[in-house]
């Protein structure tokens, strides 16, 4: 059946994206993808975890080592295939169709849509700190969160860019004061960092650092962002995988000074035990200001990331579309604005149905483990079509501009750290992960089902 399938998912006569993406607009994106609601949250769950500084730094470092790994893996694929769809595309091409359209399946129905519910209903509960609102107000303020950025989105790249760029700076720049704020006025104390180190060294370390690590690796998700959009990318042979470096690397930056400056201002033990450690961190600092600039900045931060979800999740479909392997309609892209709305639309339509549902967060924990295994088959990818000929492939080998650097170590420990999260996430969590398994696999007979009708 693959035979049926176009190698190139742009390749057809209909109108196509534009090339409009600079390397400021792809870094941006992966950043403004990454930095979400997590860091406002997650510095407690490892503090709990980890009862040291030094071990709380290690595991935000190597966290975002592991991730960027990732990057440097899947930087290959991305300017080997600029395509829009990302792993779509690289899981078609190693592993056949079936592989890339149940991970564009699973992020239609869950990873992508159940995580612009989630972000757009924190932006409406964070707002509500300045404008008090019902639950089910919360709820229509997240969809109306939605309609708009799915309708900026719609009339253009450029608006896409500036909307993204724009909210990125606006959140580095707000977690950098509250650095800036911690360290320089008085509230906060060198002292507040002990223990420096563990008390003591043993083998049950072992396992609760790996489930710090866990946390960690969801906060530094979004790494891959940009690729779902290379093929808006310009110059991709050079600019796609320099993004996914450069906006790696500096996140890993931004989250190891956002967590020192919590300990500095609060102490290991009270960032271990506060259930807003951002807040009340800007508590210490600008006394009752500092609860509303908190709020301002996670409403800045998951407006800014939602934005780019929405950007890069209708690339998916609409490159599945391009191929006859999702609804006809979202392949099409508009004569004057070059963006896939119908894509964009349908996607705006089933997050929205998903914040009403209140399922969203039920749909997360059941699928987007799944992504991490989608993640280690992408990187899997490149070991694959390294030694595959272009006889064997029957398609032309794009020419490789960049190499993943430390191959073949890079890409065989994100892969280890990928499958060991999904395992525990298998047995911490075994109905869910069930469930979510099933939810990926209710994609075989749709596969089917498009496979047949473009035949």
């Amino acid at each position: 059946m693959s035979h049926l399938i176009p190698s190139n998912p742009e390749s057809t006569s209909q109108p196509e994206l534009r090339r409009e993406l600079s390397l400021l607009d792809a870094t941006m994106i992966n950043v403004g993808s990454m930095i979400g609601s997590g860091i406002f949250l997650v510095p407690t769950t490892i503090a709990l975890y980890l009862h040291s500084t030094s071990l709380v730094i290690l595991v935000w470092t190597v966290g975002g080592i592991v991730s960027l790994f990732g990057a440097l893996t899947i930087a290959e694929l991305g300017a080997m295939m600029p395509h829009a769809g990302g792993p779509y595309v690289y899981l078609r091409r190693a592993y056949g169709p079936l592989w890339g359209f149940l991970y564009g399946w699973s992020a239609f129905a869950v990873i992508m849509t159940a995580a612009i519910s989630a972000l757009a209903v924190a932006f409406a509960a964070y707002l509500a700190y300045f404008f008090p609102m019902s639950p089910l107000q919360i709820k229509l303020v997240a969809i109306a969160c939605i309609l708009l950025l799915t309708a900026v989105n719609c009339f253009g790249v450029r608006y896409s860019a500036l909307v993204q760029n724009g909210f990125t700076f606006l959140k580095i720049g707000a977690l950098g004061l509250l650095v800036l704020l911690g360290f320089l006025l008085s509230g906060g104390s060198a002292t507040n960092f002990e223990p420096v180190f563990p008390e003591k060294i043993s083998s049950s370390l072992i396992g609760v650092f790996g489930l710090a690590m866990i946390a960690v690796l969801w906060s530094y998700d979004g790494w891959i962002e940009i690729t779902y959009a290379a093929g808006e990318v310009r110059d991709p042979a050079r600019t796609v995988h320099r993004s996914l470096i450069i906006s790696t690397l500096l996140v890993i930056v931004v989250y190891v000074l956002i967590n020192l400056a919590y300990i500095y201002v609060l102490s290991l033990e009270n960032v271990a035990h506060s259930t807003l450690v951002a807040s009340d961190a800007a508590m210490v600092i600008l006394g009752p200001v500092g609860a509303s600039f908190v709020a301002a900045a996670v409403v800045i931060s998951t407006f800014g990331a939602n934005n780019g979800f929405i950007f890069t999740g209708a690339r998916i479909y609409y490159a599945m579309a391009r191929e006859g392997l999702f609804l006809r309609s979202f392949a099409n892209v508009h004569p004057k604005f070059q963006t896939p709305i119908p894509s964009l639309i349908g996607q705006g339509i089933w997050s929205s149905l998903l914040v009403l549902s209140g399922t969203y967060e039920e749909l997360t924990t059941y699928v987007v483990f799944v992504s991490w295994l989608f993640y280690a088959m992408s990187c899997g990818a490149v070991f694959i079509l390294r030694k595959r000929s272009p006889l064997q492939d029957r398609r032309p080998e794009s020419p490789r501009s960049y190499k993943t650097w430390g191959y073949p170590y890079t890409p065989l420990v994100f892969i280890l750290f990928a499958l060991l999260l999904v395992a525990n996430t298998a047995v911490e969590n075994p109905v869910a992960s069930a469930i979510g398994l099933g939810l990926v696999a209710s994609g075989v007979p749709a596969f089917w089902f498009w496979a047949r009708n473009q035949s």
